[in-house]
């Protein structure tokens, strides 16, 4: 009886919103709590402090990393002891590592369980994550990794549930809320909840839909992990509705949002300039790789069209392509 009143308690809550004796190295990335570290204290520790798994130091050591960031210096050893986690950290400070490396260190495969789910918001995130867990888990090879969106046929994805049932889970939210309704993904064992990107997904009403509907699919107990690049203060009190006295790791101030080492500048011109000028700074600068964001489909088929013309080897990637297209492209 108790226990299902415990069970319409947690429902109630969510309501409100819809080795190898190699030289491993010292550390890999991460940002601030309330008290900002030093560059020498966080660097002074590796990765072999965190008492990580002799598998998982030989893959970091593989993977070329050296130093912890300051999210994975705050974060890993936290993380890995099952606390929950809120943490926004600018864009290459390693959080992916985060939940990747604290998630198989602490995951004990089972035959036919999914034991850890990550969910994310765009099909090539969810990707590049699952890529993430194979590099890091390559000497862990009895841990099963797979990745499910849309754009994939749903039969293919139960299909491989059937027969190979992963461990780890990575996903859009609706291909996974799909396949968990029709029973094809069971998710009564899961242990490790991650969101990534989650303002992405928790600001969008139909998508926090999703997530609060495959959130209440798994067990109560159950560790949650979310990150952010960014993370508004509004959208803070929705992710503490899916957790339990979180670690909460924020970069509030904008200025630190840029990563060290960067330089940006800005132009200010009129809309008809704007080809030109990117012309000539191509023209003018060294580069090995360049991404150029805008906001339009229309707009990315033609400024691609004009680079190819301008002799320039540009490709383009947007919604309006098959999701086929867009994986040859983004692997191109």
């Amino acid at each position: 009886m108790g226990e299902v009143r415990e069970n319409e308690a947690y429902e109630e809550e969510l309501l409100d919103y819809e080795e190898e004796e190699e030289k491993a190295p010292d550390s890999v990335n991460g940002k601030t709590e309330t008290v900002k570290k030093g560059y020498v204290g966080i660097h002074s520790s590796g990765f072999r402090d965190f008492l990580l798994k002799p598998e998982l130091l030989r893959a970091i050591v593989d993977s070329g990393f050296e130093h912890p960031s300051e999210v994975q210096h705050e974060c890993i050893p936290q993380a890995i002891l099952g606390m929950d986690v809120i943490c926004q950290a600018k864009s290459g400070m390693g959080k992916t590592a985060v939940f990747v490396l604290s998630t198989l260190q602490q995951i004990e495969p089972v035959s036919g369980q999914v034991a850890a789910l990550v969910l994310c918001h765009t099909r090539e995130l969810a990707y590049q994550i699952c890529n993430e867990f194979e590099r890091f888990s390559t000497y862990l090879p009895d841990v099963k990794v797979a990745v499910f969106y849309g754009g994939v046929s749903i039969k293919t994805h139960k299909d491989l549930l059937k027969n190979e049932c992963p461990h780890i889970v990575v996903g859009t939210p609706g291909r996974i809320l799909a396949l968990a309704r029709d029973k094809d993904l069971g998710l009564k064992n899961v242990r490790h909840f991650i969101l990534d990107e989650c303002d992405k997904m928790l600001e969008s009403l139909d998508m926090r839909r999703d997530v609060q509907e495959i959130f209440k699919m798994t067990p109560h107990d159950k560790q949650v992990m979310m990150f952010s690049a960014t993370l508004s203060k509004e959208i803070r009190p929705v992710c503490k509705k899916f957790m339990q006295d979180p670690m909460e790791i924020y970069v509030d101030d904008e200025a630190k949002l840029t990563l060290h080492g960067l330089v940006q500048h800005y132009i200010k011109l009129s809309e008809g300039e704007k080809n030109r000028k990117l012309n000539d700074l191509l023209d003018a600068l060294d580069f090995n790789q360049v991404v150029i964001f805008v906001k339009s489909v229309s707009r990315a088929a033609e400024l691609n069209k004009l680079l190819v013309e301008c002799n320039f080897p540009s490709i383009c990637i947007h919604s309006g392509m098959s999701q086929e297209e867009r994986h040859v492209f983004f692997w191109h």
